[in-house]
C-alpha cells in the first residue's frame, strides 16, 4: 500500500481504536467511508486516519460519537484546537501523531510543553517521546510515514534535547568521572545519545559528546587525549551476532580499562561470549537511577 492507503488493521494500531468499533462507526454514523482498490480491496486515507484520531481525542473529553458525526470538519478542527490537554498518555499521544501526519510544529510544541510542565522533561521523554518513536516504527513497517515526516519530528525532538541540555546548571562532580559519548560509523540516529548526554550532565558527570559516525580507528587517538570513566554507544539499526561482536570487541579492547555501555536492539545470547568491560542499558540505567518503566 502506498502512504495514503491503509488498512481498517492499519487505523487499528495507529489510533487505538478497535477494528471492530472502525466498522460500527462506518455503519452506523458514516464516519469513515473506504475506498476500494481495482481489486476490491477496502482501504483507508491519510483524512480518514486524521479524522480517526481526532474523534478519539474528543471521546477521551466526554463528546459523544453520534454528536461528533454531526459535526463538519472544520468543527471538530475548533473543538480540537480548544481543549485544554491534561495528563493522560492516550491524548498526548494522538496529538504527536496528529503533529507528524500534519507537519505542524505548532501542536507539536504545545503538546510537548503541556507534557512538560506536568511530568518534567525527563519523564516526559521516558514516558511520552521514546513510547511515540515505537509508534512511528510502526508506521515504518508498514509503511505509512514517508521520511520527510520522520525527519520533522525527529528534528523537533533533537533541538528540544539540545536546548534542555544547554540550561543544566548542575555543577560538574568531578568525583563522578567523565562519559565519553558516540554513535558507531553509519549511525546517523541521535536522539537516545543525546538523551543519555543530558541525563549525565543532569546528574554530574562531565561528557564528550562526539556524536554520529565515528570511525573506529578514531577511538585510539581519543583515548590518548582525554581521560575518562566510561563510554556510551547506540545503535538503532540491529546487527547480526557476528558484526555486533565485532563491533563489541574493537570498542572494548581499545579502552581495557574503562566500561563501555552499549544501547540499542543487542542480538540474543552474546553475554557469554563479550569482553568483561562490556555492558548493556540496563547497567547504565541502574548507573543513573532510572527505572525501564
Amino acid at each position: 500500500m502506498s502512504s495514503e492507503m491503509y488498512s481498517i488493521k492499519d487505523l487499528e494500531n495507529l489510533s487505538g481504536i478497535k477494528a471492530h468499533t472502525i466498522r460500527i462507526w462506518e455503519k452506523r454514523y458514516k464516519i469513515v467511508q473506504p475506498g476500494r482498490t481495482d481489486t476490491n480491496i477496502r482501504f483507508y486515507t491519510n483524512e480518514d486516519l486524521k479524522k480517526l484520531l481526532n474523534i478519539s481525542m474528543l471521546s477521551q473529553y466526554g463528546f459523544k460519537i453520534s454528536a461528533i458525526s454531526e459535526m463538519s470538519d472544520e468543527e471538530i478542527a475548533n473543538k480540537i484546537s480548544g481543549l485544554k490537554i491534561v495528563n493522560q498518555q492516550d491524548t498526548y499521544s494522538d496529538s504527536l501523531l496528529l503533529s507528524l501526519i500534519n507537519l505542524d510544529e505548532q501542536l507539536f510544541n504545545k503538546t510537548f510543553l503541556d507534557i512538560v510542565m506536568t511530568e518534567g522533561f525527563e519523564n516526559t521523554i521516558i514516558k511520552h517521546i521514546f513510547p511515540f518513536f515505537r509508534r512511528i516504527g510502526i508506521m515504518w513497517q508498514i509503511g505509512t510515514i514517508n521520511p520527510a515526516q520522520e525527519h520533522f519530528i525527529s528534528n523537533l525532538i533533537r533541538n528540544k534535547i539540545i536546548v534542555a541540555t544547554e540550561r543544566i546548571t548542575r555543577v560538574v562532580n568531578q568525583d563522578l568521572g567523565t562519559a565519553l559519548l558516540f554513535l558507531p560509523e553509519n549511525e546517523l540516529h541521535e536522539i537516545g545519545l543525546l538523551f543519555f548526554n543530558y541525563i549525565l550532565r543532569s546528574r554530574g558527570f562531565k561528557t564528550i559528546y562526539l556524536g554520529q559516525s565515528v570511525p573506529y580507528e578514531s577511538l585510539d587517538r581519543i583515548v590518548t587525549a582525554c581521560d575518562f570513566a566510561f563510554i556510551v554507544t547506540n545503535l538503532t539499526t540491529p546487527l547480526s551476532e557476528d558484526d555486533f561482536m565485532k563491533y563489541c570487541r574493537t570498542v572494548c579492547l581499545a579502552v581495557p580499562g574503562s566500561k563501555v555501555y552499549f544501547t540499542g536492539p543487542i542480538p540474543e545470547n552474546v553475554n557469554k561470549h563479550l569482553p568483561d568491560n562490556a555492558l548493556f542499558k540496563k547497567d547504565l540505567l541502574t548507573l543513573l537511577n532510572i527505572s525501564e518503566e
